[in-house]
């Protein structure tokens, strides 16, 4: 018969952020008839449960495995057949278990071992599996104690520390020796800042790394959104970043974080800073502020917006064209700003292939007059251009074009779009499948700048806005954000200020875009929650994308 002997209530917790000292720890032990978890079974449990250096209750049982034990195994654990001759069977004992665990942080040594034993008894028991957070105490002592001691056994671990239980190879003794070991390696680790159970979990996967010392420098971040820094020498920045949980994405650059140009940022640190904020939302926008200002080096991602362009329809000419441009000019319609040049390319490539806008470069002023025997362009010569340049076009019929285009720019995408895949289809259909592909590429190209487009111009459109999503409101004004704040509280400015951005419809700034877009995305994203508190322009926000495709499927 199995002893449970339970001295208080296990409290559940919700966040791995949770501190140790609250955190309620099952320390556990099995032994078996062997080593096979799929052929052998268990013969004896033993669990301690501990919080705070307290013994809350222990549980302890024999179990009938329902086969011979082994000479070697009675040998090492002492268990004989006789002794679980009338002890329960595995069946019983594992409601009794799990609910003696509930959901507290599972430990062991080597637990591997014990909880593959235990989850395929559950498993073949028709029991769920322990979906507990686990600790094991093996590669914790090879984070902490290696150096000390010349292997990491539970028996050696116990016998150089002294610890008050010595490992017998029996479930109890060995629950209660690995707990001894626990809260010696929890103090041990407490000095490199590991007070929370995010950070005891991430702790064996930063032992190799060279620069764990300066987990040191993670000790004062906070478990809430904000942007971090990693300054190098005269408080250079080197790095920012945005996080919901600061502790947590920070510690991470020192375990499994193996992207190459992290060991050398890490190695040039040498402090780090960080501003908390209200909402993950705030951190993004906080983010893309100090990427604009301060462009670090080890950033990509954030950086790239001098690079950053538009397609203009140059209305102001008698024959409009489309053509690329880094800055906006006083006339003209604009699109973007657009991430690069290649993708604003695309996007005239997409415009041209679906309505005979010309294609030439040519500036046509209102007095301008063909040079005699001047031949059509390529493109009127097949059929898919006017050319005007060669006196050939008729100047109602392309200012019908020219509305067109700017319908498909601007409320009308299908305008573009429906005849690209319709090409595309028949290209296909013709196994002509490197030009149906790039077809394909065009409608995509255009597809997602007129959805950036959509989303900038919808959120600019509201002018000065207040928007509430789940508990925090966002006053943001020509879209950029000027405050966030909790329901219950006053509004706050973010550390840097809110770039310059002109009233709309006047064309987006290249050193806005990020944050507009951020923004109108958070927005898109929790629409189906936002609650709409003032608005003093127009709010016609919707959520039905362009069409896009990304795979070509042969017809």
């Amino acid at each position: 018969m199995f002893v449970v002997n339970c001295a208080a209530v296990q409290r559940s917790f919700d966040d791995l952020g949770t501190p140790l000292h609250d955190v309620t720890f099952c320390v556990l032990d099995i032994e078996t008839t062997g080593t096979d978890r799929g052929g052998d079974l268990i013969t004896e449990i033993g669990v301690v449960k501990v919080r705070r250096g307290e013994c809350l209750g222990t549980m302890a049982t024999l179990v009938n495995p329902g086969k011979a034990i082994a000479p070697s195994v009675t040998v090492l654990t002492g268990i004989t057949h006789s002794m679980v001759a009338t002890a329960p069977r595995i069946e019983t004992v594992l409601p009794t278990l799990q609910e003696f665990v509930g959901d507290s942080v599972i430990v062991g040594h080597n637990v591997g071992f014990d909880m593959g034993f235990i989850n395929a008894a559950l498993l073949r028991s028709d029991r769920p599996a322990f979906r507990n957070t686990v600790i094991d105490t093996l590669p914790l002592a090879r984070r902490l104690v290696r150096d000390e001691v010349p292997d990491c056994r539970l028996g050696t671990l116990a016998s150089r520390f002294r610890l008050d239980h010595k490992p017998t190879h029996r479930a109890l003794d060995d629950a209660l020796a690995t707990t001894d070991l626990l809260h010696l390696l929890l103090e041990r680790a407490a000095g490199l800042g590991v007070l929370g159970l995010d950070d005891l979990v991430m702790l064996p996967k930063m032992g190799g790394h060279p620069q764990a010392g300066k987990l040191k420098l993670t000790h004062h971040l906070p478990r809430s959104p904000g942007v971090y820094r990693f300054l190098g020498a005269n408080d250079e920045v080197l790095y920012v970043g945005k996080a919901t949980n600061l502790r947590q994405r920070v510690r991470s650059y020192f375990g499994s974080d193996d992207r190459r140009k992290i060991g050398p940022m890490l190695r040039e640190t040498q402090r780090l800073a960080h501003t908390a904020t209200h909402d993950p939302v705030s951190a993004e926008v906080l983010e893309l502020r100090y990427l604009h200002r301060l462009n670090p080096r080890y950033n990509r991602v954030g950086t790239t917006w001098q690079k950053y362009c538009y397609v203009r329809l140059t209305t102001d000419e008698a024959w409009p064209r489309l053509v690329i441009t880094t800055e906006p000019a006083a006339s003209g319609l604009h699109i973007g700003p657009i991430t690069s040049r290649a993708m604003a390319a695309a996007v005239i490539e997409a415009v041209q292939s679906a309505l005979p806008i010309r294609r030439c470069t040519t500036r046509i002023g209102r007095s301008y007059k063909p040079p005699a025997g001047a031949e059509p362009c390529t493109g009127a010569r097949l059929g898919v251009a006017m050319c005007p340049c060669s006196g050939s076009a008729d100047e109602a019929t392309y200012w019908r074009v020219v509305a067109q285009v700017v319908a498909a720019f601007t409320s009308a995408p299908q305008l573009v779009l429906d005849p690209l895949w319709s090409k595309v289809g028949v290209l296909a259909a013709e196994r002509r499948y490197e030009a149906a592909a790039a077809m394909r590429d065009r409608a995509n190209a255009f597809a997602t700048v007129i959805n950036r487009q959509r989303l900038g111009d919808q959120l600019r459109a509201a002018a000065d806005v207040e928007v509430q999503l789940h508990d925090t409101v966002l006053h943001i004004r020509d879209g950029v954000l000027h405050s966030a704040h909790a329901l219950d509280q006053l509004p706050t400015g973010l550390e840097l200020a809110p770039p310059e951005v002109p009233a709309f419809p006047a064309p987006l700034p290249r050193h806005a875009a990020d944050e507009v877009l951020c923004l109108a995305r958070a927005i898109d994203r929790a629409s189906f929650h936002a609650r709409l508190l003032s608005c003093s322009g127009e709010w016609t926000w919707s959520t039905t994308p362009v069409r896009e495709v990304t795979r070509l499927t042969a017809a």
